[in-house]
């Protein structure tokens, strides 16, 4: 399949070379919180259940929107850099490291907010968790691959802008 290839996969992808592991769990987490129950948390108006969810709705969109624009053809599922690939630092890369990934996790919480759902807002914190660790092995080849990474990530959140 070509399109793997150029997302740089490999025919021997199973020895996780370039971090396809983290991919197939990703799988597993997005299909996962789909089929969760909805343990609902308590009654909480609907105003403000709206105005939550539409928030985190729209800055996942927005830095999922941004990270896939920003990236054009580096884009790849896994945490290994493309080999043809450059450093993006523009767009939602100076918002968050990893905008595509925080966008994931914004989007969970949204649904975990409209829904009021204990178990999708656990979720939300296991993704958080998950992909925190995923861009941790990322950061390692982006810096072995590209000098000025470390600068660029002193100067910029990880995950969660502003904070983290």
């Amino acid at each position: 399949m070509q399109i793997l290839q150029d997302w740089g996969f490999h025919k021997d992808w199973w020895r996780n070379q370039r971090g396809e592991f983290w991919v197939i769990g990703q799988m597993f987490l997005g299909i996962g919180f789909v089929l969760l129950p909805v343990v609902p948390v308590g009654e909480v108006p609907m105003s403000i259940r709206f105005w939550g969810a539409i928030t985190a709705g729209i800055g996942a969109l927005g830095l999922g929107w941004g990270g896939l624009w920003h990236l054009g053809e580096n884009l790849t599922p896994l945490p290994h850099p493309k080999d043809t690939g450059r450093l993006i630092t523009t767009g939602a890369y100076r918002v968050v490291r990893h905008p595509i990934y925080s966008s994931v996790i914004l989007a969970t919480l949204a649904w975990a907010i409209w829904q009021m759902s204990l178990s999708h807002a656990i979720a939300s914190l296991v993704f958080l968790v998950f992909f925190d660790r995923k861009s941790a092995q990322e950061e390692v080849w982006l810096m072995d691959r590209f000098p000025e990474y470390q600068e660029y990530r002193r100067s910029v959140k990880k995950l969660i802008p502003a904070i983290y």
